[in-house]
């Protein structure tokens, strides 16, 4: 799957005629959930080799208003959620990784 305009991109500058199809709901769906993974792989590796990151997040967050607007809601919506779990559970700022549970040290909460 591509972005709107690259088909369009491609015929000026390749001068050739691109083959295209619109997705069907099923289709567009897997698609774009296949697109955030390419993505975050992209991301992954942009951040390992300090190749801009910021292009590559711009491009997932494309994606997350794409999505949000084929499961019937907005980009505010999605937001308004995680400021929710963000107000119960907090962020990832910590750098906390949790590595599993200490079954002998239990604790009276």
């Amino acid at each position: 799957m591509v972005r709107d305009g690259i088909p369009e991109l491609i015929e000026k500058a390749e001068k050739v005629k691109v083959i295209t199809k619109i997705l069907e709901d099923k289709e567009y769906g897997e698609s774009l959930v296949e697109k955030i993974h390419e993505e975050a792989e992209e991301l992954a590796l942009a951040i390992k080799d300090n190749t801009n990151p910021v292009e590559e997040l711009a491009d997932i967050l494309e994606l997350l208003n794409a999505s949000a607007t084929f499961v019937g809601s907005s980009i505010e919506e999605v937001e308004k959620e995680r400021v929710k779990k963000f107000q119960k559970r907090g962020g990832f700022s910590k750098r906390i990784m949790l590595m599993g549970e200490d079954k002998s040290k239990l604790l009276d909460i």
